[in-house]
């Protein structure tokens, strides 16, 4: 039997709304649910704007985030030493912060089209995958894509884009005239943060990455100690995303103290 296009969206949507956010093993997703969105209900606008407050404090999204712009769900496999989950969107791995009940909760802005979202407990063992159609009303998707995750909790590592017309981009001045915006600031550990520009200028682009502060304890006497100073960011870049013509790179960056700024790639677009 020969399907046409819109037939199989529709057996598509059918078959995910039968068995939306089935655990598999000890790992649940609440959100996303697989099918096709058209972005935020009614009312429910992607808000990604997170407070900053430091030291980070441990939480992980802010109140009334739209379902359609996080991950969220709980692992119920054992893990020591509160070592973080597996986290993948669109073949991007990152480190998945969960907290002490085994909820984990994530912003994240999807692009348009097909996407997949799998998680994995710490160990590996335990795994839930979900895969979706996504479109937001017709507005242009991101033709270049940068996303920044690091290995440690309770640290604070920020993406700055700096475009050819010469706007920076940050999370003190997130969006651009130029189109350019950082969708996601995470404050709390392990990212991840997104920047987004529907319509790249033509020239250099430069992308660095800032550890503003890591997490602290107050000691014995008072002081404060540094939980980790060590920290290592990995910067993703997709131009392209989810065309055949779709490039990604991946770069890791050993961060080593705060205040720390490095320099992580400078490339030309197109």
């Amino acid at each position: 039997m020969t399907l046409r296009y819109p037939q199989v969206l529709l057996l598509l949507c059918t078959l995910t709304a039968l068995s939306p956010a089935i655990a598999a093993g000890g790992v649940k997703l609440d959100t996303p649910v697989g099918g096709w969105r058209s972005g935020a209900p009614e009312g429910e606008g992607e808000s990604f704007r997170q407070t900053v407050n430091y030291p980070a404090s441990s939480v992980s999204t802010p109140v009334g985030q739209a379902n359609t712009a996080r991950i969220s769900g709980e692992i119920k496999a054992a893990r020591k030493d509160n070592e973080p989950g597996r986290l993948i969107v669109n073949g991007v791995s990152m480190p998945l912060k969960i907290d002490d009940s085994g909820r984990y909760d994530r912003p994240f802005s999807f692009p348009n089209g097909s996407n997949s979202v799998e998680v994995r407990s710490p160990d590996g063992q335990q795994r839930h995958r979900t895969q979706f159609l996504n479109t937001s009303g017709g507005a242009t998707p991101a033709k270049l894509r940068v996303l920044l995750a690091w290995d440690s909790d309770g640290t604070d590592l920020d993406l700055h884009l700096v475009t050819p017309d010469g706007a920076h981009i940050w999370y003190g001045n997130r969006s651009a005239a130029n189109g350019a915006a950082l969708d996601v600031d995470v404050t709390t550990g392990y990212g991840p943060e997104i920047f987004a520009m529907p319509a790249p200028i033509k020239g250099q682009y430069l992308v660095y990455v800032n550890y503003y502060g890591g997490g602290y304890r107050g000691d014995d006497e008072g002081g404060d100690e540094a939980v980790q100073a060590l920290t290592t960011a990995q910067v993703t870049v997709i131009t392209e995303e989810g065309t055949p013509s779709e490039k990604m790179e991946t770069f890791l960056i050993p961060m080593r103290a705060v205040g720390e700024l490095t320099l992580v790639k400078s490339f030309s677009y197109p």
